[in-house]
């Protein structure tokens, strides 16, 4: 099923991604760091939800109190608790 997260707090406006059978896919920033960004995606992909969530919740950028990181951990964190997707550990 494919998301569309609105970011807080950073440079991005919003996080596109997919989750299939519990896993992370296809996952685009919308505006950003494009390479930092695109390697995130990239280091991420297939991997299960909870393992992503757990990777990079609580990862800040500077002084900000979040990181473009941690808004993808916060949309799956959302994606979660709507208990529509499979959780694979």
């Amino acid at each position: 099923m494919n998301y569309t997260y609105t970011t807080k707090g950073v440079c991005p406006s919003q996080v596109n991604f997919d989750v299939e059978d519990g896993l992370v896919k296809n996952i685009k920033f919308a505006g950003g760091c494009n390479g930092n960004l695109k390697a995130i995606a990239s280091l991420v992909d297939g991997m299960p939800l909870d393992a992503v969530i757990a990777k990079l919740e609580g990862i800040q950028c500077g002084f900000k109190k979040t990181s473009c990181a941690d808004q993808l951990s916060q949309a799956l964190k959302t994606v979660k608790s709507e208990d529509e997707v499979p959780v694979n550990n």
